[in-house]
């Protein structure tokens, strides 16, 4: 308790006991030299709360130590303990620091505002994480295509770079041809210059959404909920191996024969099949060919 409080505990104690000052503080162990001390403001007390805020607003994150040197380079004769109680009472403080936000990112690209229309129109990509039974981190690259609902890849490894999430797409664009869009988040590996300069040679959209927001790419994110809670929250990785062993198996699984509710309760391969591809969802034949030389030699 702050000596202002005790001061005032002494008054009020006094007066509703009706008991003198000598005997208040003597119960209390308050010396009375104290609770009768009065602070007096210094001349000086004003300007020096303002060369405080001065120096705070060009140095956020300075700390009172730091203030109190840089007032004495300027002239101030003050100790520590004055700048620290002055800023205390100011209710001045270091703030926390923060992560910088990646800004290239709208909610104009989340998939409630820009939807699929057709078969390999938008694909959504993302990552999933978990771990060994060692403790030794394990890396899931999701790539979905959000009007067939089909899992185009779904592969592992301790860890995935840039260059290693475009050998996938390398491998998925000579199957299966060019999406008009890739919905994604801003994680490094979806923005590095390597694929963004990639993308751009290849005439693909990269839908970024708003950071912070993983609901604007829905479709990656309900893919993601089914595989954490049949595989990743089930079963026990004892090695990579395993893993990707038992992702095979689930991946096939989930194409194949899991019946998928926003399809009518067939497998996402049964309706991909079933699916008239529009002729705006793969690229003219002079196009491809030019874009699979790209994807040969890149």
């Amino acid at each position: 308790m702050n000596s202002v409080r005790l001061r005032e505990l002494v008054v009020h104690v006094q007066q509703e006991t009706g008991q003198s000052e000598r005997k208040t503080c003597g119960a209390l162990e308050r010396p009375r030299s104290t609770q009768r001390y009065i602070r007096r403001r210094r001349d000086d007390e004003e300007k020096l709360v303002a060369a405080i805020h001065e120096h705070v607003r060009k140095h956020p994150r300075h700390g009172y130590r730091l203030t109190w040197g840089y007032l004495r380079q300027e002239g101030w004769q003050v100790n520590a303990k004055r700048v620290y109680r002055l800023w205390r009472r100011e209710g001045l403080k270091v703030p926390k620091k923060q992560r910088k936000r990646r800004r290239l990112g709208k909610s104009e690209n989340g998939c409630s505002h820009y939807k699929p229309e057709h078969k390999d129109h938008v694909w959504a990509w993302d990552f999933v994480h978990d771990r060994t039974s060692s403790g030794s981190p394990l890396k899931w690259l999701s790539i979905v295509d959000e009007y067939t609902r089909e899992s185009l890849a779904l592969c592992v490894g301790r860890s995935m770079t840039a260059r290693e999430v475009k050998d996938v797409l390398r491998e998925l664009f000579l199957q299966r041809g060019f999406p008009k869009h890739i919905r994604s988040d801003n994680g490094p590996e979806f923005i590095a210059k390597l694929l963004r300069n990639w993308f751009s040679e290849l005439d693909i959209d990269v839908l970024y959404i708003e950071p912070g927001s993983p609901w604007e790419n829905g479709y990656a994110e309900s893919f993601n909920s089914r595989f954490r809670d049949e595989i990743l929250d089930r079963e026990v990785f004892d090695s990579i191996r395993d893993a990707r062993r038992l992702t095979a198996a689930w991946h096939q699984e989930y194409n194949e024969r899991r019946p998928h509710s926003s399809l009518g309760y067939i497998p996402p391969s049964a309706y991909a099949a079933a699916c008239a591809t529009s002729a705006t969802a793969t690229p003219p034949l002079q196009r491809h060919k030019r874009e699979e030389t790209a994807l040969t030699f890149n």
